[in-house]
């Protein structure tokens, strides 16, 4: 897969070009994930930026095949607004706090306010030894994505960023990370909150934990 930069990301990512090998096709939140995690810089930017596959403009349900060529494309000069929603994404490497804080920081954010979710040693009275979640690899970050617009166009002036982490987690690792900035603190607050609430009760992440004494078992089915 010959990936190719242009403009403000060729300067984010330190390369024009490179080559990667996936395993397989990618969905657009994968390759996001994946250059997001190769390139830390341009992280928190490619939100706003479009792909183009094979010389024409990738959908949104595009799969990225292995051979594959794909261009990383800036937002052009007097283009749209910009998206409140700066990161969204849903991986299996570790979650980065500076990460989601980069993504909403900007010069008229008076308040930015974050919440990370962490493997607690506890669950209904029993030691948790760790925990599992597993999403829906296409619904999970359509879902997600859903619910920050829903915060942004509830909380005007709002910029935020969640990051889910999926596979097995040990104890005091970070699940999940969400950030909100706003000009004022009370916006940034409830933003966040609103944030995370709607994010646990929609987007479809299952959570199971390991106990010492007793079977594994998923929340919210028993």
């Amino acid at each position: 897969m010959k990936i190719r930069y242009h403009a403000a990301a060729r300067e984010l990512a330190q390369r024009s070009e490179e080559t990667l090998e996936p395993q397989g096709p990618l969905d657009e939140a994968a390759l996001r994930a994946l250059l997001a995690e190769r390139h830390p810089a341009l992280a928190p930017h490619l939100p706003r930026m479009r792909f183009a596959r094979n010389g024409d403009f990738a959908a949104k349900d595009t799969r990225y095949e292995p051979a594959d060529e794909i261009d990383v494309l800036p937002p052009v000069a007097g283009g749209a607004p910009e998206d409140p929603v700066r990161l969204v994404a849903i991986r299996e490497t570790p979650l980065s706090i500076d990460e989601c804080y980069d993504a909403v920081a900007h010069p008229g954010a008076g308040g930015i306010a974050l919440f990370v979710g962490v493997v607690r040693n506890h669950a209904d009275g029993q030691s948790v030894t760790g925990l599992e979640y597993e999403a829906h690899d296409t619904l999970a970050p359509k879902e997600a994505r859903r619910v920050l617009e829903g915060v942004a166009a509830e909380i005007e002036g709002v910029r935020l960023a969640a990051t889910h982490r999926v596979g097995p987690l040990e104890v005091g690792e970070r699940a999940v990370v969400v950030a909100a900035s706003a000009a004022h603190r009370d916006a940034a607050f409830r933003a966040c909150r609103l944030t995370i609430d709607r994010f646990k009760e929609t987007v479809p992440i299952w959570k199971r934990e390991h106990f010492d004494a007793s079977d594994p078992r998923w929340v919210n089915l028993e």
